[in-house]
This record gives structure tokens, C-alpha cells and sequence, in this order.
């Protein structure tokens, strides 16, 4: 039964049972494993012969030599190698796409995979995000320490020229790397906080007693010291249309989203824009006045502030709740189906408001989360003990290039004991997503905030521009990821 020749939906008697063709098979990395060649996924997906699973809608016996008899042709007659072509290479037809959404006998899972797909066609096309202003570490001068709280600082940087910088989107952020005599430098990532300005950039940073560097920035760090700083960049930014915006954020959370509140302030938008904010107390409300400010010169704009500190008697006013944000009081803030909502940490606060917000009717493409910190595992197949600590690889120091993982706050040197970044990620225990590790999936899809890196194994297709693949790629210098 070739793969070109069986349509999804296809029945089929085999002996005494009868079989429906349900979707193409999922081709995962323990091919790879078991047959000793590294390209194998890939060639499975490239060839179109990635094979199919069967559901079994009548119970019977089946012996080794049955002849097998097609019963039923399936609805929409999409073969098996047109249905995997149209997730895994690029290029879809938009015809056989519209196909796979009347055929009910595909599995739900890729059901939901080609509504998303086909969500996303009859979406107008996005801008491609733009490039990183430079590459690598920059120098930039540091002019301004500005307390926003008792925890949290800002930091105003300059050109070390005085020229204007490239210019960042709402939501962006770029990572600084502070020294240690004697180690590998600290990497770590923080979110632009004002709004985009050639003139200068500002970081917010909370300081918290275990992370290093914000210790380093909030001790060391003065007005007219030096630091060294990637370009701009994420995907997690204001979409530039007008449709209305819900901006969701909880403590030092507020940075990337408080960017975004100034765009439309900038461009005298009459988009609606709800703002809500969870802190502590007043006291520890960064921002609180600024937000106001600009909120002032949105037309179309609401705020709701929600201070979680219990039996609190300070601070009374319009949009002020004292408690937590809950799912009657997300229903009650009248966000349109059609907004576009932005939610920014603590992990738990996010789920706690995107689920709120799809039972509002806010579809969960709309819904956009930005987690500091390590990503959540994806590791399909496998279970273990639980999360561990990011920890230097075992063994002894090697002298390949320094990987430094920016989200864990980690630098190890890479080593040829591991055959690709993704194992040398693994063995440092930092958190790592993947399905296929052959380069066929992109689950594993990665910015590398640093780009000097070569494929092992070439991918079936290369990652958009800015990404890379540490499932199948070596770092030949430095590299930094955003892990």
C-alpha cells in the first residue's frame, strides 16, 4: 500500500477487521536510532514514503499473508504523502489545505494542526520580523540609573559614538553580558521597557538576590560605565494593526508590555487598549505613574490595577481591586473577541488569564506569552524524574567554543563527547524541545542570539532567518542561545 496511492479516510478488510487510514505517521528521531543513519527522518519526509497509522473500526483476527481489500475511498481522495507534505515542507497548496478541514476521518491532532494552518491563510501576511541590528556583543554607554521601586532599577544606553541606534520593536529585548574574574562571563536577558527610540534604550531590571547579574547590574552598573549588549530582538511584540490590544501583566512582568503601551501613544491611536496590571502594594508598583501618563493620551484606553497584598487599606480609586486577578473578574473587563492579548510573567499568572480569556471568546492565536526564564520541556516519548537545575556538563572542562545559554543563565564550552548542541543542552539539564532531532520537525527551533554555528546533518528545510536548529548543529565559535 504506497503512500502515494492511499488517501486519508481509505478503509481497508484485513482477515476478519476492517481499517481506516487516519494520518500519515509521525516520523521521530528512534528511526534514526535504529537504523544507524542520521538523515533517515528526513529522508522519509523528502521521499513522501513516511508510511500511515490505522484505526480499527471493525475487531477481528489477522494473520501474517491476509490479502488486503480497500472497502472505501476516502473523502477529499488526499493521499498520504500529500497530507504529511502539507505539515512538513514548506510551500503548502492552499486547495489540498482546505481539503484536509472536510476530512473526518484525519486525526484530531493533525485536524488541529491544518485548522491553525488554515487560519493563518486567511490571515492578511505579516511583516517578516527584521534583522538583529548588529551581531554579537556591542559596547554601549550607560547614562542614566533611575530607581523605579525599592526593587527595581532602570538602565538608559547610548551608542559609545552618540550615533543613533537601530531602532527596536514593542516587546523586544536584548541580553547583557557582565564579567567574572576568572569564569565565563553572565549572560542575561532583559526586556526593552520604553518606547522604540533610535536616541536610546532602557532596560528595567528587578534585582533578585540569586540571579548574578542582576545583582552585578543593580551593585556595579552607574551612570558612565560600559556594557556589552546583543541587537534587539523576539518575536514577542505589538502587532501592528488596529485592531484592540489587552496588555496582561504581573510584577517586573510589566517591561516588554509598558514598550507596547507607548507605541500607540506615539502614533495618536484610537485603538482600544486595556491595561491591567497585577503588583504587590503601591509601593512596589514600578511604572504606576508613567503608565498613567500615557494612558492619559490614549483615547480609547482602560486601566485596571490589582494589588495582591492581604488586608490592604492604601490605594483606593477607579480600576484599583485589592486581590488577584480571577477569571469573573477577566470576564467582567469586556475584552473583545477580536483583541489581541499580550501576558507577561509569572508562568502561573499567564495560565491563570489565557484560559479566562478563551472562555471570553478570544481565540488562543490571539493570545501571546512571553515566560523570563527556561522555556517548558518538549521531549515527546520520554519521561524522568522531574526539572533540574541548569548545571555545567559532568566530566572535565573541555576547550571547544563557550555555548552560554542566556534563559538559564549558563556557560559551559562545547565538546566533542556531544554530537550536537541539543545533547550538550541536555546534559547541562536545561530544559529542550524536540520530536525529531534530525533537523525534519523544527520543534527544536531556536534564536541564536549569537550566530556561529555549522549543520552535522543538513535540515530537510533550513530554519527562518535569525533561528537555528540545535538538534543537528555544532557551535565553531562562541555562540549564545536563547535556552
Amino acid at each position: 500500500m504506497a503512500d502515494d496511492e492511499v488517501c486519508i479516510g481509505d478503509r481497508c478488510r484485513i482477515g476478519e477487521a476492517e481499517f481506516e487510514v487516519t494520518q500519515p505517521r509521525v516520523t521521530c528521531y528512534r528511526v534514526r536510532t535504529r537504523l544507524h543513519e542520521p538523515r533517515m527522518a528526513s529522508l522519509l519526509v523528502a521521499h513522501h514514503r513516511p508510511g500511515f497509522y490505522l484505526r480499527v473500526i471493525t475487531e477481528g483476527r489477522v494473520r501474517a499473508g491476509a490479502q488486503i481489500a480497500r472497502t472505501r475511498t476516502g473523502k477529499g481522495l488526499l493521499t498520504v504523502a500529500d497530507t504529511d507534505a502539507l505539515l512538513c515542507l514548506s510551500g503548502p497548496d492552499p486547495a489540498k489545505l482546505r481539503t484536509t478541514l472536510s476530512i473526518e476521518a484525519l486525526s484530531p491532532g493533525w485536524q488541529q494542526s491544518f485548522q491553525d494552518m488554515g487560519r493563518r491563510l486567511d490571515e492578511p501576511p505579516r511583516s517578516s520580523p527584521a534583522a538583529p541590528g548588529w551581531r554579537d556583543f556591542r559596547r554601549l554607554h550607560v547614562t542614566q540609573v533611575v530607581p523605579e521601586s525599592p526593587t527595581v532599577s532602570s538602565f538608559y544606553l547610548q551608542a559609545m559614538d552618540s550615533q543613533p541606534l537601530p531602532p527596536a520593536m514593542p516587546g523586544q529585548y536584548l541580553s547583557v553580558r557582565v564579567p567574572r574574574e576568572g569564569q565565563p562571563s553572565l549572560v542575561r536577558s532583559n526586556s526593552l521597557s520604553s518606547a522604540p527610540s533610535a536616541a536610546e534604550y532602557r532596560i528595567s531590571v528587578k534585582r533578585e538576590d540569586r540571579c548574578a547579574v542582576s545583582t552585578y547590574l543593580h551593585t556595579h552598573l552607574n551612570s558612565g560605565d560600559v556594557i556589552e549588549v546583543t541587537a534587539p530582538r523576539r518575536t514577542f511584540v505589538l502587532a501592528g494593526n488596529h485592531m484592540p490590544v489587552a496588555l496582561f501583566s504581573a510584577d517586573i512582568g510589566v517591561t516588554p508590555v509598558l514598550a507596547m503601551l507607548h507605541q500607540p501613544a506615539r502614533e495618536h491611536s484610537s485603538r482600544a487598549v486595556w491595561w491591567v496590571q497585577s503588583a504587590r502594594n503601591p509601593g512596589q508598583h514600578a511604572f504606576a505613574e508613567e503608565a498613567r501618563r500615557v494612558l492619559a493620551r490614549l483615547p480609547n484606553a482602560c486601566a485596571f490595577i490589582y494589588y495582591t497584598t492581604p488586608n490592604l487599606e492604601a490605594a483606593r480609586g477607579p480600576g484599583i481591586t485589592h486581590g488577584h486577578v480571577t477569571n469573573e473578574s477577566i470576564r467582567e473587563l469586556g475584552i473583545p473577541a477580536d483583541a489581541h492579548a499580550y501576558l507577561c510573567d509569572p508562568a502561573g499568572f499567564m495560565s491563570d488569564v489565557a484560559a479566562p480569556l478563551q472562555l471570553a471568546g478570544l481565540s488562543g492565536s490571539n493570545i501571546h506569552t512571553e515566560i523570563f526564564g527556561a522555556l517548558a520541556a518538549v521531549n515527546p516519548g520520554l519521561t524522568g524524574p522531574g526539572p533540574a537545575h541548569p548545571h555545567q556538563p559532568p566530566g572535565p572542562q573541555s576547550t571547544g567554543p563557550f555555548v552560554t545559554f542566556a534563559r538559564s543563565g549558563l556557560s559551559t564550552r562545547g565538546s566533542d563527547q556531544y554530537e550536537t548542541l541539543l545533547e550538550l543542552t541536555e546534559a547541562c539539564d536545561i530544559p529542550t524541545r524536540w520530536s525529531c532531532r534530525t533537523g525534519v520537525c523544527h520543534t527544536c527551533t531556536t534564536p541564536p542570539l549569537t550566530d556561529h554555528v555549522q549543520y552535522t546533518t543538513q535540515p530537510l528545510e533550513n530554519p527562518a532567518s535569525g533561528e537555528t536548529l540545535p538538534c543537528c548543529s555544532i557551535p565553531t565559535t562562541d555562540v549564545l542561545l536563547d535556552l
